[in-house]
Order: structure tokens, then sequence, then C-alpha cells
């Protein structure tokens, strides 16, 4: 246990924690810091991205698996804005990024019902600036699509693709 000194209606007292005084700080500064609508526009705008990954699956009806996925990647010493990404959504996960050098992490969003109840309707509601709003209204339309059950068939996984392309360029 840590020692540390608070101060409350002008007394100041002493009380233990289990958290070492660094782990205290930082989560002092976390909790301060509140993250809004316009800024987390803007760090997408220069972080984020939609992605859509097609993997070759036979257990999948037309052996393919489509995987949507909000990402924003952060070296490590800026990871503390991946969780407040992830707080205010409240939904994701922050891991360090596969393949790369441990210094990188990502916010993710994969689950398809988090991505329609959280990710799309905030950007719907706060519009990006830059080329990835056609990102984002390309990703939303995939999302729509895979809701309707079309990425079960060759048709809709067609449609998929061409959409896709899109992102990607």
């Amino acid at each position: 246990m840590y020692p540390t000194w608070r101060q409350s209606a002008g007394k100041t007292f002493f009380i233990k924690r289990k958290e070492s005084p660094e782990t205290i700080r930082r989560k002092d500064f976390i909790m301060k810091r509140k993250l809004n609508a316009q800024w987390i526009v803007g760090f997408t705008d220069g972080e984020g991205c939609f992605r859509i990954d097609i993997f070759l699956n036979t257990k999948m009806s037309i052996g393919f698996q489509v995987l949507p996925e909000f990402v924003i990647t952060q070296h490590k010493r800026s990871i503390e804005v991946l969780y407040d990404l992830k707080s205010f959504f409240g939904c994701g996960v922050v891991r360090k990024k596969r393949g790369q050098n441990d210094n990188i992490y990502c916010y993710k969003v994969r689950n398809q019902r988090h991505l329609m109840l959280h990710i799309i309707p905030f950007f719907e509601k706060h519009s990006l600036l830059t080329k990835k709003k056609i990102d984002f209204i390309n990703f939303r339309r995939i999302l729509l699509l895979m809701k309707k059950k079309e990425h079960l068939t060759s048709e809709g996984l067609k449609k998929i693709r061409k959409l896709r392309e899109k992102i990607l360029r």
C-alpha cells in the first residue's frame, strides 16, 4: 500500500491506496481529460481507419468471411487516449498491434452490433471532414448490407468488394 495525502472541504487527511503514486497520477490525469465530439472527429480524420477485411473461410456458406473494423493506432506513449476512446464509445478493445514493434497499440471495434450502435451513429451525427468521410460512408453501406445478411450471398459479396475497393483507394 502506498500512502497519499488528499484534501476535502479544506481538511487534509492521509489515506492508504493499493496503487502506486504513478498510477494515481495517471488516473487523475485521465479522469481530468474529457474527450469531446469534435476532437474525436479530428483525431479520427488524422489517425483513424474504417477497414473491411475479407478472409477465405470454408466454414462460411460462400467460403468467405467479411470483417468490418474501426481502428485508431497510436504509439504506446499515447495509449491513454486509446483507453479514453474505449471509455467514450463504451465498446472495443485496446491491444498491441500485431506484427509491429512493441510500441504500437490500437483501439479496435469489430463487433457488428457495437459498430452499428455506437460508431456509426456517432459519425453520422458528427461528420468527418477529410476523405475519410467517403470511407465512412462506404463502411456504413457495407455494414447495412451485412445487417441484411447480404454478405452471405455471392451477389452481396460482390457489392461489398466494390465498396471495399473505394475504401482502399
